[in-house]
């Protein structure tokens, strides 16, 4: 019975079986998976033995899935705000990176990234980005789970120095990254306007040889895409079906701007997407069609894309806005209900990351990663249905407890692996030294 735990939460959203709210349900976890969920007079008799953590006021359900982001770009947060998403790239953001970005710059950001994310309650995370290895190494001081993709541009970066470069340091990073926990790699060329036809080919045979997913920004703005047939005659999406890259192991991100043909396309395809609500809102990139896509059942997943673009890498606030926008466009308020939208920020992610047999659930024999979150605020009440309280009421500030797998790293709103003294400090010390090259 050694390490044996027993939550006891007021109630347990397990997501599956879909739409089931469990009342006076324990959890029981062990080194790392779920064991068991069953009701508390049950538990009492069945693990008599097993520590018990009362979360009296408090849901416990899987931690959220963040499908896309920066995490070093936190670092960024409010830098360049209210511009159009070229303007904010070619004239704010692409400058101060080619000052700044460093493995220490990467490291720090991802740090401070990941201490919001656990604190929030996002438990597993997609990010893209310079000098992956320190992306790891600053998730490592939190703890959170994680996809890191490398970034390829048929320009020179502070990374590398050309398309085939980017290529060589990623087949390094995959071969460094193996073996290590809580952990899966792959590709994320940036984007159709920074990558050549060539460059995308041999992505492509990569990966099919060593079987890694692709990580790409689709159809992010209308700009983009009229950019894109001036240059190259046809749409982003056309382009990439004739380089076959329109296959089950891509993860599209964006996707703001799709026809009817492209979206069956994509479903027939069984490519994933990735939404980013309040990042493409700030932007004024446009809005994803997410019931449309769900409807022809395209798995979308939920992100918050950096911290530069967004403000903050909440994804309570990021599925609220999902569900929101899904009413307005359709003119349905039955669209992406409560529950859905619980539903794309946690197994839907999971389904995105190819990782749903793991995470994105409270079942046995899953990872135990989980979080707590309190509805016993006034803001909360009164609490008739604590589900749709998840979705349109909660906050990321609202999580109490967050484990992964079965790690206890945040505990009654206080860290317990990141340092969040020694992080404030190196924040500050990143920002006078952005600002004073401003």
């Amino acid at each position: 019975m050694a390490n044996l735990e027993r939550l006891q939460p007021r109630w347990l959203l397990p997501i599956r079986p879909s739409a089931t709210l469990l009342i006076d349900h324990d959890l029981i976890h062990q080194n790392g998976q779920i064991i068991d969920i069953l009701p508390r007079e049950t538990a009492n008799q069945d693990y008599p033995l097993a520590t018990c953590l009362p979360l009296p006021g408090k849901v416990l359900m899987p931690g959220l899935v963040n499908c896309h982001g920066h995490a070093a770009m936190t670092l960024l947060r409010g830098y360049a705000d209210d511009y159009k998403l070229m303007t904010w790239l070619n004239d704010y953001i692409w400058p101060v990176e080619a000052k700044v970005v460093s493995p220490e710059f990467v490291e720090a950001g991802a740090w401070l990234a990941a201490t919001e994310m656990i604190q929030s309650g996002t438990t597993c995370a997609a990010d893209s980005y310079f000098f992956p290895e320190s992306t790891v190494e600053g998730f490592a001081k939190v703890g959170v789970r994680s996809q890191i993709t490398t970034p390829i541009l048929n320009f020179p970066s502070a990374w590398a120095d050309s398309e085939r470069h980017h290529l060589d340091k990623s087949l390094n990073f995959f071969e460094w990254a193996v073996g290590r926990p809580n952990l899966t790699t792959g590709f994320a060329p940036h984007a159709p306007y920074t990558v050549s036809d060539g460059g995308f080919e041999q992505i492509l045979r990569y990966s099919n040889d060593l079987d890694l997913i692709i990580h790409l920004h689709l159809h992010e703005s209308k700009e983009e895409i009229t950019l894109h047939e001036a240059e190259h005659g046809n749409r982003p999406i056309a382009r990439l079906r004739a380089l076959g890259l329109i296959n089950s192991r891509l993860q599209a991100v964006h996707m703001t701007d799709l026809t009817e043909v492209e979206i069956n396309q994509l479903a027939a395809a069984k490519v994933r997407i990735a939404h980013c609500p309040e990042s493409n809102l700030k932007l004024a990139s446009g809005i994803c069609p997410t019931q449309t896509l769900l409807k022809s059942g395209v798995i979308v997943g939920l992100g918050t894309d950096g911290a530069a673009s967004n403000n903050d890498l909440d994804m309570f606030q990021e599925l609220r806005a999902a569900a929101m926008l899904a009413k307005v466009t359709s003119g349905d308020p039955t669209a992406l209900d409560a529950f859905s939208a619980l539903e794309m920020a946690t197994i839907g992610g999971a389904e995105f990351l190819g990782l749903s047999d793991l995470i994105g659930s409270l079942e046995p024999g899953k990872a135990a990663d989980m979080i707590a979150v309190d509805l016993s605020d006034i803001r909360h009440q009164p609490v008739y249905h604590p589900i749709s309280q998840l979705a349109y009421t909660a906050t990321g500030q609202d999580v109490t407890h967050t484990w992964v797998a079965g790690q206890l790293l945040y505990a009654e709103r206080q860290h317990n692996s990141s340092d969040v003294t020694a992080l404030t400090a190196e924040v500050a010390r990143w920002q006078a030294k952005i600002q004073g090259m401003s």
